[in-house]
């Protein structure tokens, strides 16, 4: 079977776990903490859309493997793995932002073929198959395309926020927002999808786990941007992510971060 053979399941996902999700949204809902150290929050509405997804990716595809950030992994090993995370951006969610989104990759042997981020409150969908990306959204349907940026002193850089890095990344990201044009905090997921349409140039983060980066790495690639780790791999495992639009500008936040 081939990436296209999954497309129309993928959609049959993004709809089950929006219609899950929404009810939950801009509610009083409960809200637990999941670290000790630091605030991590998980809601109803997480636990409840990975549950809908991972029935449905058992009951049609029971050889699959499912790796998901609320109930953890089964057949990790397995030829086809579905990564999910059902709410990225929870911050935003429980503050009533609508600067969230459902993530679902499909990887094969290991290789991100197929992403989709959904975000059902505003009806957009990204997509990618890392040759070609879409959108589809309240302003009708188009293919994703980033834009050409020459330099860093022209590029708009985003980073969910400096808070989550340790000091040493943090002075890293520095150097990156003393050369860029204009640096704005904020997005999750949002952030990269608005890169892959050509708004922004330039995402850096730091301890991102798979979930929270598969699903966006064939939408970005699709699209004609690059993403890798900060020091040139393959991003998919997570960890310290840089994702850009035009690859001169990759390589110059690389030789920032790593100076």
């Amino acid at each position: 079977m081939t990436v296209i053979d999954f497309t129309a399941f993928i959609g049959r996902l993004a709809t089950a776990s929006g219609e899950t999700i929404l009810p939950f949204f801009r509610t009083s809902l409960s809200v637990d903490n999941k670290s000790s150290n630091d605030f991590d929050p998980v809601t109803e509405a997480d636990r409840a859309a990975e549950a809908v997804m991972r029935r449905l990716i058992k009951s049609n595809f029971p050889q699959h493997g499912i790796v998901g950030e609320e109930f953890g992994n089964e057949r990790e090993d397995a030829d086809y793995v579905w990564v999910l995370d059902p709410i990225d951006g929870t911050k935003s969610f429980i503050a009533g932002f609508p600067i969230w989104g459902t993530l679902i990759a499909l990887l094969h042997k290991g290789t991100p073929v197929f992403g989709m981020m959904h975000q059902p409150y505003i009806g957009e969908r990204f997509s990618g198959d890392n040759g070609s990306a879409h959108y589809s959204g309240p302003s009708g349907e188009r293919r994703l395309s980033v834009r050409r940026c020459a330099s860093l002193k022209e590029a708009t850089v985003f980073t969910t926020s400096p808070l989550l890095m340790n000091p040493d990344d943090r002075a890293r990201f520095g150097r990156i927002e003393n050369a860029a044009r204009l640096s704005r905090y904020g997005g999750d997921c949002y952030s990269y999808c608005m890169l892959a349409a050509g708004h922004l140039d330039l995402v850096v983060e730091t301890e991102l786990k798979p979930y929270d980066i598969a699903g966006l790495i064939p939408i970005i690639t699709g699209a004609g941007g690059v993403v890798t780790t900060w020091d040139g791999k393959p991003a998919q495992s997570g960890g310290r992510i840089i994702a850009a639009g035009d690859p001169r500008v990759h390589e110059a936040a690389m030789k920032l971060l790593n100076a």
